[in-house]
This record gives structure tokens, C-alpha cells and sequence, in this order.
């Protein structure tokens, strides 16, 4: 309540960028202030649950609730996320270079909506402070995924160059890697999702990761250590066909798994006068969307695949609907900016709930029950 009833109103009267910035330095600086950390855990974090307990990929997740990529892009408040009761966060999305982004203003709230339009365009410090900032981080107190994508003036031929120095530069603190080719903000980004642009993107990352985990493994006397996972995130745009292949291509390369989804272009049933800045849309008008696509993708992969939801998660009630449709875990931003802190804890109980209502033992099981 503190958050809805302080610190939201003074927020909700700056530019939605420069809010952003203030929020992000002042969790990244917690660390620093004795108790801080311990206060926030005791404030906002979330219950230990045998139940919201999962394993994937060989990584222990107290909880399926993460913060998706773009609040945190440079990974500067790992420690101060990690406290408010994420199982889970990504950092992210960085590129090899510094880059400053779209012109300002960039980013724009639709409160009516209950949702966010941005076109920040991956401003970054870049890989190598980004590892700088993860390297001051670590140990990490809960998986940190490094959402990985390419300079805007790289062009998208030599775009797989980029990703490479991203894995090569960031791979030893990332516990698992996002490949990000859905942002609708960087020019002809999208592009690499289909054809063989993602056959050819999705090789050369996974053999770059290969060549890093063979690097990490040296001196090792018996065996390599275990090959960190890596994703792909798609947009919630692409229908049809096209996601059909865009599935196929991803589970005939290898990849860990895919999140589901990205920022949309539509702007259907929108009432805030923002809603006609240009941009990826988030929040609330997501809801159905990136659920629907969730639920595509878990009947086209046989659930072989891991999913992980994103897009409108406000409720208990959408993070289930997102499980029980396919996703093993689910993330949220635009509600967090939204509902504050108190949200994570919020919806890691409401599940609980929801799963023991319908004798879920864990939420491992409950993943998928719509679609089998």
C-alpha cells in the first residue's frame, strides 16, 4: 500500500523515463545502505513454498513469478530486485556497443489501459559494463538471464556477430541467455524472427555458447560443465504460419526454451490519448494475446518445449491462466510500474491458492493442463 498510496502519485507526476531512471538508481544503490536489503525481503518478499518451488534446466526456481527484461537493462539493481520476491529476473536487452536509444520522449504511460508504450530502442551501457555491474552483483540470490540483442547499425546480415560478442562477453554471468529478435524498436529487427535469418541467428548463438562453455570448462579434469540454456523470445504479432515455423525452427536448433511474448504494434480497444505513439505496446491489452500464443506454441511443441509467459500479468489469476496454458514460468513489467512492489508477493499467493484449489501439488504440474 505504501507504494499506491507515496510513492505512485509522485511518480505518475514525472515523464515516465525519468521516473523509470529514478527508481532504478535508487534500487541500485540498496546495497549499499545497511538493512536495506533485509528490510525489502521482510517488506515484500514472497512466501517459501514447496509448491511454487520448480527445477528447469538444472536451475532452482523458488518461484515461477519473474521481472521480464527492460526495467532492469544494464543490470545495475540486481541485488534490489532479488529482494521484493522474484524467483527470477532477466537484465537486459545489451548490445555489444554502448548505444543511446531512440530520441526522447521514448517512453509514455496509458493509465486508462493500464498499459505502456515504449520505443527506447536498447539504450544500453553495453556488454562490457554490463558485465562489470553482474560481476559486482554476483553471487546472485535468485537466476539472472542476460537478454541479448545487436547494435541498431549493425546490419541484420551481420547481426549474428553481435549476439556472439554479447554470449562471449557475458557468459560467464549469465545463469541463462535470452535471444532477442521481437523488439518492435529497432529497424527490420523483427525480420530475423523467420526464415533462414532465425535458422542461421539461433546456430551461431548456440555455437558461440558451446565455445564459451568449453572456455568456462578448462581445467576441469572429467567433464564439461552443463551447457547454460538459451532462449528465444518471439513477438506477439506473428500468427499462423509463420509462428508454425518460427516453432519449428526453434525446437530443430537446439534452444532451451522460448518466451512468449514480446511488446505488440496493434492497438486495438485503446482509450488513452498515448496510444498513438509509436512503439511496443505492454500491459493489460496483452492479457489474452500473449496467452493465446502460449497456448499455441505448447500444443505445437507437445509441451517439449519450456515457455516462458509474458504479457499482461496484473493478477493471480493471468499468471495461472499463462501456466495452465503451457508456460513452466511467467514475467512481468508493466504492472509492477502499475501496482508496485507488493505485486509479486500478491501473486505468488493468490497461485498458491489457485493451485491448491485444484490439487496441484506444484506448480510443475499444473503447467499445461489446459492443452493436453
Amino acid at each position: 500500500m505504501l507504494y499506491k498510496s507515496l510513492a505512485k502519485p509522485a511518480l505518475f507526476k514525472m515523464d515516465a523515463e525519468k521516473a523509470h531512471h529514478l527508481t532504478i538508481d535508487g534500487l541500485a544503490k540498496t546495497p549499499r545502505i545497511p538493512g536495506a536489503l533485509p528490510l525489502m525481503r521482510k517488506l515484500y518478499g514472497s512466501p517459501a513454498a514447496s509448491e511454487l518451488h520448480t527445477d528447469l534446466w538444472g536451475i532452482p526456481f523458488a518461484n515461477p513469478i519473474g521481472l521480464a527484461a527492460g526495467l532492469d537493462k544494464n543490470g545495475q539493481a540486481v541485488s534490489g530486485f532479488s529482494s521484493i520476491g522474484f524467483g527470477f529476473m532477466e537484465v537486459g536487452t545489451v548490445t555489444p556497443r554502448p548505444q543511446a536509444g531512440n530520441e526522447k520522449p521514448r517512453l509514455f504511460r496509458l493509465p486508462d489501459d493500464l498499459a505502456l508504450v515504449n520505443r527506447m530502442g536498447f539504450n544500453n551501457v553495453g556488454a562490457d559494463e554490463m558485465a562489470a555491474n553482474l560481476r559486482q552483483a554476483s553471487p546472485y540470490a535468485i537466476p539472472v538471464a542476460v537478454n541479448i540483442g545487436k547494435n541498431k547499425t549493425t546490419p541484420n546480415e551481420q547481426a549474428a556477430d553481435d549476439y556472439r560478442a554479447c554470449m562471449r562477453k557475458l557468459y560467464p554471468y549469465g545463469d541463462f541467455f535470452v535471444v532477442n529478435i521481437s523488439s518492435p524498436n529497432t529497424p527490420d529487427l523483427r525480420a530475423l524472427q523467420h526464415g533462414d535469418d532465425l535458422k542461421h541467428l539461433l546456430a551461431a548463438v548456440l555455437e558461440e555458447r558451446d565455445e564459451q562453455r568449453r572456455i568456462a570448462s578448462s581445467g576441469r579434469e572429467h567433464s564439461l560443465a552443463a551447457p547454460k540454456p538459451v532462449l528465444v523470445k518471439f513477438a506477439p504479432d506473428v500468427t499462423g504460419e509463420d509462428l508454425e515455423y518460427m516453432v519449428e525452427t526453434a525446437m530443430a536448433s537446439g534452444i532451451s526454451g522460448i518466451i512468449a511474448t514480446n511488446t505488440t504494434v496493434a492497438r486495438d480497444g485503446l482509450r488513452h490519448p498515448n496510444a498513438k505513439e509509436t512503439g511496443g505496446l505492454s500491459g493489460r491489452p496483452l492479457t489474452g494475446r500473449s496467452t493465446e500464443v502460449i497456448r499455441t506454441i505448447a500444443r505445437l511443441t507437445k509441451g517439449q518445449l519450456p515457455i516462458v509467459g509474458c504479457g499482461g500479468i496484473f493478477t493471480a489469476e493471468d499468471a495461472y491462466a499463462k501456466i495452465r496454458a503451457g508456460a513452466s514460468l511467467v514475467e512481468v513489467y508493466t504492472a509492477l510500474i502499475y501496482e508496485g512492489p507488493e505485486l509479486v508477493r500478491r501473486l505468488n499467493l493468490g497461485l498458491l491458492e489457485l493451485l491448491r484449489r485444484d490439487g496441484f501439488r506444484t506448480v510443475s504440474e499444473a503447467v499445461g493442463a489446459d492443452v493436453r
